[in-house]
C-alpha cells in the first residue's frame, strides 16, 4: 500500500485530494498548520485507519524529513491562498510559499539519492501569468508581473520561484517533480473568507444579501470543480511523461464575474440585485487585478486525456447545496 503525504491537506483542495487518494487504496498523511485550512474539512476522515493528520508546519525541517521518509509520493499544496489574505499579509505570503518548497525538494532528492523515488507534485497557480495580455495562456507563455510596489503580485512571483526551484531540481538532478497551475478551483468546503469569489457570492445570496462584485464585473475567469482537478492531479502523478513538466489545470469555459453573480442569484435567491464595489474599497489603492484568466488545456489533455466533467451550472448547484447543508 502506497503512502501519500499531502501538505496543506486540511485545506479545501487537500481535503478532496485526501478522499480521492484513500479511495485508490493509498494511506494518506496530512500535515497542516490550519492557518487557512481547518480540521473540520477532514473530520470525516479521522476514523479511517489509513488516514493520519498531523498539526504542524512544513517550515519545520525535522518534521518534513520525518514525513518524507514515510512517503511514496508528496503533494505539496500548503501555501498562502486568496487575494484578500495575500494583500493583507505579503510577508507571510512569500515566506510560506518559498522556504517549505525548498525543504521538500531537498528531502525528496535525498530519498532519490538513497535509492527511493518519491515523486512531488507542486501546486502552483494561474497567478504566475500575471498580466500577460494573451486571450488564452499556454504553459510556455511569458510571466508578466506588475510593480513590486503592489503587494498582490507577491503571490504569483513567489509561486513562480517555487516553479523555478522545482524545475532546477529536475534539470540538474532529475528529481521527479510535476507542476500544476490551478485556475480558479471551486466546490464544496471552499470558504469565501480569503476572497474566493464563488463561495462569497453564494454565502451572500443565501443570507439574503446582494453579492458584491468588484469593479464592473467584466473580469473573465474559468471555474473548475475540485473533483475534476483532483482527478487530473492524481493522473499526472501516475504518468511518467508528466515528470519535469508544467500543466495548466482547470476549465476552459470563460465567464465574467458579473455573469457568475447573476447565475448565483438566479439559483440561490432570485430577486436580489448585484452590488458593485471599487477595488480601492475592497482592497487598497495599490490593488491591481487580472482582467482575463483563461487556460489552454491542450497539453494536459494530450498527457492524460483530460476533459472537465462538471459544467459551471453543476458547480454552482454543488456549492449552493453544500452551503445549505452547513
Amino acid at each position: 500500500m502506497a503512502t501519500s503525504l499531502i501538505t496543506g491537506g486540511a485545506g479545501f483542495i487537500g481535503s478532496h485530494l485526501s478522499e480521492a487518494l484513500l479511495k485508490t487504496g493509498n494511506q494518506v498523511i496530512v500535515v497542516d498548520d490550519e492557518s487557512t485550512g481547518t480540521k473540520q474539512n477532514i473530520e470525516h476522515l479521522l476514523d479511517n485507519p489509513n488516514f493520519r493528520f498531523i498539526h504542524g508546519t512544513v517550515s519545520d525541517r525535522d518534521l518534513v524529513r520525518e514525513l518524507v521518509d514515510q512517503a511514496d509520493e508528496v503533494y505539496h499544496l500548503a501555501a498562502a491562498v486568496g487575494v484578500a489574505l495575500i494583500n493583507q499579509e505579503p510577508i507571510q505570503t512569500i515566506e510560506r510559499n518559498i522556504y517549505p518548497t525548498e525543504l521538500l525538494l531537498a528531502e525528496v532528492e535525498r530519498r532519490k539519492a538513497e535509492g527511493k523515488e518519491v515523486r512531488l507534485f507542486l501546486a502552483s497557480t494561474s497567478e504566475v501569468y500575471g498580466k500577460n495580455p494573451k486571450a488564452t495562456w499556454t504553459e510556455e507563455d511569458d510571466l508578466v508581473f506588475g510593480s513590486t510596489t503592489r503587494p498582490r503580485w507577491a503571490y504569483g512571483a513567489s509561486k513562480a520561484i517555487d516553479e523555478f526551484l522545482a524545475l532546477a531540481y529536475w534539470h540538474q538532478k532529475q528529481t521527479p517533480i510535476v507542476i500544476g497551475r490551478f485556475f480558479n478551483v471551486v466546490g464544496p468546503r471552499q470558504t469565501g473568507v480569503y476572497g474566493m469569489v464563488l463561495p462569497r457570492f453564494v454565502d451572500a445570496a443565501l443570507a439574503g444579501k446582494s453579492p458584491t462584485v468588484h469593479h464592473d464585473g467584466s473580469q473573465i475567469r474559468c471555474f473548475a470543480h475540485v473533483a475534476d482537478v483532483v482527478e487530473a492531479v492524481i493522473k499526472l502523478m501516475r504518468t511518467d511523461a508528466a515528470l519535469g513538466q508544467v500543466f495548466n489545470i482547470g476549465s476552459n469555459r470563460p465567464v465574467t464575474i458579473l455573469e457568475l453573480a447573476q447565475m448565483v442569484i438566479s439559483k440561490a435567491n432570485p430577486g436580489l440585485e448585484v452590488e458593485f464595489q471599487s477595488y480601492e474599497e475592497a482592497y487598497s489603492a495599490n490593488f491591481e487585478d487580472i482582467l482575463r484568466r483563461v487556460p489552454d488545456l491542450t497539453k494536459l489533455s494530450q498527457c492524460i486525456d483530460f476533459e472537465p466533467k462538471f459544467t459551471l451550472e453543476d458547480i454552482v448547484d454543488d456549492v449552493i447545496a453544500d452551503k445549505k447543508r452547513g
